[in-house]
């Protein structure tokens, strides 16, 4: 097992690279961190009380406790385990590979997939074991994933944020393709087909309940640091396709003005009874959630951003501000997957927003980072710099409330293509510190 001082050849390797040395604008239509991984991926506590800031309204410094994290992101086999069918000692062991990366890069938190299509990184008794791990949906891998990754984590010193995606049921549309035991099966009508996917409909608080119960499951049965959701509430929009809740809104969406409304009420219901549900079965796990990073463009709303992209007010039914002001999480990490100075959503613009918008709530903000996006030939040029990603971290921390920063995803944090992570760590990441842990609780 590493410390936290690197010693780790890969990383050292990257680390002495480092120290010599149109697909942004489709992501504003759909597909943030979960885009990334196959769903529209065209683009896609302690310390010394004020966190290690400096008290004149900037961050500055060095901090005494800062979040650094890494998503881990099972759906497709997008980063682990690296195929389907692999033996259990060996799942075992690429696991173990990833957490020992995360430490070399001296991060202190993973958000491990484990709910990636209405189906479990562990023995639920509510959904059936996950196709990624052995390729086929039920088929029991002859492990429990969910409660090695807690323990291995812990021993390095990893805080485990368990990561659900509450609705989405499957990566096509045919209900038969579905494990025989899947909730899916016995409920035809709890599901929604849409572009090519099945979601469970947020709409009929049956299902609601259901996928609250699924969840809580895993905050009941293991020791996890956190509940982790990602971007996907109601599915990104889609030209020229509607999401067919007629029935459900025709049965609950009385009393409110229109569809939107609903469906927001919806997903704000989803939130609070999550939060209120993690509080009551362990007061010390703690709730965070990962939007797309556009609440609504100021052009909507005055309270808004100064970008002109997709809002997941609008779009997703997904009122991350409100969210944050009724102290229903503890954490938020807005997904700031574009560069300084992007004309559509300029990181720069976005930060001090989102800043603006957790202060003085207790709720944490830690940035979502595109290191899927440095290096990729597809991207632009700012994603061609290796110094891109650092000089994100080097304007976050002009803002004190941005309390660390979580990476997407963990085999970018390994390959490192064009050592963009290798000099975020050079840069920023000099020793291991603690995460923070406080929150709105």
């Amino acid at each position: 097992m590493t410390n936290g001082h690197s010693t780790h050849p890969h990383l050292r390797r990257r680390g002495l690279i480092a120290g010599a040395a149109g697909l942004a604008a489709t992501l504003l239509v759909g597909g943030g961190l979960a885009g990334a991984v196959g769903e529209g991926r065209g683009v896609r506590d302690g310390g010394d009380g004020d966190g290690g800031h400096r008290r004149d309204g900037k961050g500055g410094g060095r901090r005494s406790h800062e979040f650094r994290g890494m998503w881990l992101a099972t759906v497709a086999n997008r980063d682990w385990p690296s195929r389907p069918g692999l033996s259990a000692t060996a799942q075992r062991d690429e696991l173990r590979t990833l957490l020992d990366e995360a430490v070399a890069c001296r991060l202190n938190a993973v958000m491990l997939q484990v709910r990636p299509c209405a189906d479990a990184l562990w023995p639920s008794p509510y959904e059936p074991w996950a196709e990624c791990l052995t390729g086929t949906q039920g088929r029991d891998p002859g492990w429990d994933p969910l409660g090695a990754a807690v323990a291995e984590a812990h021993e390095r010193g990893l805080e485990l944020h368990a990561w659900f995606n509450p609705y989405r049921v499957a990566m096509h549309a045919d209900r038969s393709r579905l494990a025989a035991s899947h909730p899916v099966r016995r409920n035809p009508d709890w599901a929604v087909p849409y572009g090519g996917k099945l979601y469970y409909n947020p709409g009929l608080p049956e299902v609601r309940r259901f996928v609250e119960d699924a969840m809580l499951d895993a905050v009941r049965a293991y020791d996890i640091d956190a509940v982790h959701f990602d971007d996907y509430f109601y599915p990104y929009p889609l030209a020229g396709q509607g999401f067919d809740d007629d029935a459900a809104y025709a049965a609950h969406g009385g009393g409110f003005p229109d569809r939107a409304a609903w469906r927001r009420d919806n997903i704000d219901r989803l939130v609070r009874e999550m939060s209120e549900g993690i509080k009551e079965l362990k007061p010390d796990v703690r709730f965070g959630i990962s939007p797309f990073g556009v609440w609504r463009n100021r052009s909507t709303d005055p309270r808004g951003s100064d970008t002109r992209a997709l809002q997941t007010y609008d779009d997703l039914h997904a009122d991350t501000y409100t969210w944050i002001k009724k102290r229903w999480i503890d954490y938020v990490v807005p997904q700031l997957y574009w560069h300084i100075g992007n004309g559509a959503a300029d990181y720069a613009a976005l930060v001090p927003w989102w800043s603006e918008a957790v202060r003085g709530t207790g709720v944490e903000l830690y940035v979502g980072e595109a290191l899927y996006r440095a290096g990729d030939p597809a991207q632009g040029a700012a994603w061609q710099d290796p110094a891109e990603l650092s000089r994100h971290l080097t304007l976050a921390r002009e803002y004190e409330e941005v309390l660390g920063h979580v990476f997407f995803g963990a085999r970018d944090v390994v390959r490192d293509r064009i050592g963009a992570m290798a000099q975020v760590v050079a840069d920023h990441y000099a020793a291991p510190v603690r995460a923070p842990r406080g929150g709105a609780s």
